[in-house]
């Protein structure tokens, strides 16, 4: 391809003035004084960054979701409904969330046992690699927070999340199903995950437990560390927030605003789903809530893993705290994958996703305790 002398010279002032910030692509061509851009309307495709493989399972992923979608209206919700009404519906959408494609791939992938346990009071999944726990991690166990914003995801999500790292990792994984909006409001969920900490504390050194949590569940993640500081409780080994981390979301970021945008959000819904748990008025400024607002709880964290994409609305969060760490000089890893949405590690059939298990399992066994 040729280029006039002309255009050589108009690429080079455009190169010059965006390296340093000097032009705001904006539909008027510069931003507004406040920093207000305004972003006309386009096309956004696939990265060109993604596999073939990537995409194929993308568009069976895409495929797949409009012939399922179309049997959750059976399990939805009158408005305000009542506790019953709640529990039905997610015992519905759990045996309709069974029946997916993404579920099937993961069971048929990845080989695990599962047995329920009740730890003082609070109903727990433990996943158990079917050919045995490595001598490694004999000691070791890894908890699991899962995803959902605080209201669905438990003995769903929590199976995605749990089953790669147990089999992949040869390590006891135990999913915790905590309390959730709106029949429960914070800390019950911190509280929760407490509870099951304490009692593995009863037969495992505090550096050999690792906790991750993915979407809401990273959220939980950092604020279990910010309760477990002020209980007085040792903190686990190493943690891992994925999809997700301490920082409020309220849709103040680039990303949430920018993803949202693009997703017909506009910036707003992704924080209405934390409502029925954080209640219409939530204390932001309480670092037990927001870990992120305490210089003191953030640098007594433990290693820190942090995993988001470049579609997630949280991918702002999860770049915030990394600096924030990494500022306080906590050890901490940063993993963003191109082209991927919020919780993409959910399906397996995705080359990203078994990456992602990789990191995250290679993380804890790097961090842990032996």
């Amino acid at each position: 391809m040729k280029y006039s002398v002309d255009k050589i010279w108009l690429l080079l002032l455009i190169a010059f003035f965006a390296c340093f910030n000097l032009v705001g692509f904006a539909q008027e061509g510069t931003a507004e004084d406040d920093g207000l851009v305004h972003v006309p309307a386009y096309v956004l495709p696939e990265s060109v960054f993604l596999s073939d493989e990537t995409r194929a399972a993308l568009k069976r992923q895409r495929e797949a979701e409009k012939i399922e979608s179309a049997r959750w209206s059976e399990c939805s919700l009158p408005e305000n409904p009542t506790k019953e009404q709640i529990d039905a519906a997610r015992q519905c959408s759990r045996l309709l969330f069974y029946q997916t494609r993404k579920y099937i791939d993961m069971q048929e992938r990845y080989d695990v046992s599962m047995e329920v346990e009740m730890i003082d009071g609070v109903y727990t999944e433990v996943f158990v690699p079917a050919d045995g726990i490595r001598e490694e991690n004999r000691d070791r166990v890894l908890i699991n927070l899962h995803s959902g914003a605080f209201f669905y995801g438990s003995r769903t999500a929590s199976h995605l999340e749990s089953i790669p790292i147990a089999s992949l990792g040869g390590i006891k994984v135990v999913s915790v199903d905590y309390r959730q909006g709106p029949d429960h409001q914070f800390p019950a969920a911190s509280e929760d995950v407490a509870i099951v900490y304490r009692a593995l504390l009863k037969t495992h050194k505090p550096e050999n437990i690792g906790i991750y949590g993915v979407a809401g569940g990273g959220a939980l993640t950092a604020q279990s560390v910010a309760w477990l500081l002020n209980e007085g409780l040792p903190l686990p080994g190493a943690v891992g927030m994925i999809c997700m981390a301490a920082a409020e979301p309220r849709p103040k970021s680039d990303s949430m605003y920018m993803v949202s945008a693009i997703l017909g959000y506009e910036g707003i819904a992704p924080f209405d789903v934390f409502e029925p748990y954080y209640t219409s008025s939530p204390d932001f400024e309480d670092p037990l809530l927001v870990p992120q607002n305490s210089e003191s709880i953030l640098s007594r964290f433990p290693p820190s893993l942090l995993v988001g994409s470049t579609r997630d609305f949280h991918l702002s969060s999860i770049v915030h705290m990394h600096a924030e760490l990494v500022k306080l000089g906590v050890e901490t890893d940063l993993h963003v994958w191109e082209g991927m949405g919020h919780v993409f590690l959910n399906n397996a059939e995705i080359p990203e996703s078994r990456d992602a298990y990789d990191v995250i399992v290679k993380f804890f066994s790097k961090h842990l305790g032996g």
